[in-house]
């Protein structure tokens, strides 16, 4: 599926995804509230090319379009976690390979006249190494595609790489390879690739009813900071620092699953959105406690200062990769862990002592589409 170059360091095929041995992959297509199908539009199955013609990727939705992809692609016979979460988990004899991908695109997911490309090779790194640490795992290594102008001053090249590595350091990981092509649109494709050291996965789909929920890592931060670079902004304050190199709380993954965590993902797309998808796979509903979240007073006050509620910024933005866990009631939450909300029966997310003129905030988040 991608475009092979001269220079093609390394080929590693991993299949991403959801459930553990022996649970069917997931088939069903996402609500439209869920950035799935038009209401009264349904996935058709393998083949109908007069159906494939008549939707585009745009109506599909960013969860329809993976589930075609999904209903395309098989399941390798290797597969400890399957299709749906923040990364793939391979059985390899010896151990367990933890592995995610992202695409960020130019003037999409990054703007070279807002960050410095170490910033940027900074966010790519840590946006896959937190779906590893989501998983429970350890970062080993990064694999890189880049497409790239030819244009593209080779210092930018260096500075780029520098800033993947230093994300990299505190592992002991690197980049150990990639890909590159040249484009008119400067891509990364970035692939994490982590290792288990014995522990079992932690997916969305293991939320118990009466379970805890916490935080770990800050929360609309990043949010906030891309609000002031787009406000015309771009002193290097806490908040720009923030959108520009993310601060994931990476040992809280693995020590999540140590302590038992019955599920966890990575606050990547909003914290209503990704817990969302985390009360959807695990068919409970997800309660989150608005007097368990403090503001931050840089919050506060760049929130006053351009007239927005920094609720607003906590609950549905994105980019500081946070991690979100359901715990047994019984665990006691150390460091960086607090405790947000809880788990009952029934579905999505509900936003606990929230006022009615807020409400609107419920089911936001980042889509691709739409």
């Amino acid at each position: 599926m991608s475009h092979r170059s001269r220079r093609r360091w390394q080929l590693v095929v991993i299949s991403f995804g959801r459930n553990l041995p022996g649970s069917p992959v997931s088939r069903r297509c996402p609500c439209p509230e869920q950035g799935g199908l038009p209401a009264g539009r349904t996935v058709s199955p393998p083949g109908n090319a007069h159906e494939e013609a008549a939707i585009t990727v745009s109506e599909l939705g960013e969860f329809g379009a993976v589930e075609r992809m999904i209903a395309r692609s098989g399941l390798a016979h290797t597969t400890v976690v399957g299709p749906g979460d923040d990364a793939a988990v391979l059985n390899l004899g010896a151990g367990l390979l933890v592995a995610s991908t992202d695409l960020l695109v130019d003037g999409r997911h990054f703007r070279r006249d807002w960050a410095l490309p170490k910033d940027i090779g900074h966010r790519a790194a840590a946006a896959n190494l937190a779906d590893i640490v989501a998983m429970g795992g350890w970062p080993t290594g990064l694999l890189v595609g880049l497409a790239m102008p030819g244009d593209l001053p080779v210092a930018w090249l260096d500075d780029l790489y520098e800033g993947l590595r230093e994300e990299c350091q505190p592992f002991g990981a690197a980049v150990i390879g990639g890909d590159v092509v040249e484009s008119k649109t400067l891509v990364l494709a970035v692939s994490a690739l982590g290792d288990m050291k014995g522990a079992r996965p932690v997916t969305r789909d293991g939320a118990l009813v009466g379970h805890r929920v916490a935080i770990a890592g800050r929360l609309g931060y990043a949010a906030a900071g891309l609000a002031v670079l787009g406000r015309g902004f771009r002193s290097p304050g806490s908040l720009v620092a923030a959108y520009r190199r993310p601060e994931v709380p990476y040992e809280a993954g693995p020590q999540a699953a140590a302590l038992g965590a019955s599920a966890m993902c990575d606050v990547s797309d909003g914290l209503l959105r990704d817990a969302g998808t985390l009360a959807a796979g695990s068919s409970v509903q997800i309660v989150l406690d608005v007097a368990a979240f403090t503001i931050p007073d840089v919050l506060r006050d760049v929130g006053t200062a351009m007239n927005t509620d920094p609720l607003r910024w906590i609950f549905t933005g994105g980019d500081d990769h946070a991690l979100l866990a359901c715990f047994p009631p019984q665990v006691e939450l150390p460091a960086p862990w607090r405790e947000v909300g809880w788990v009952e029966e029934g579905s999505g997310v509900r936003v606990a002592g929230l006022p009615d003129e807020g409400r609107e905030l419920a089911g936001s988040g980042f889509a691709h589409w739409g």
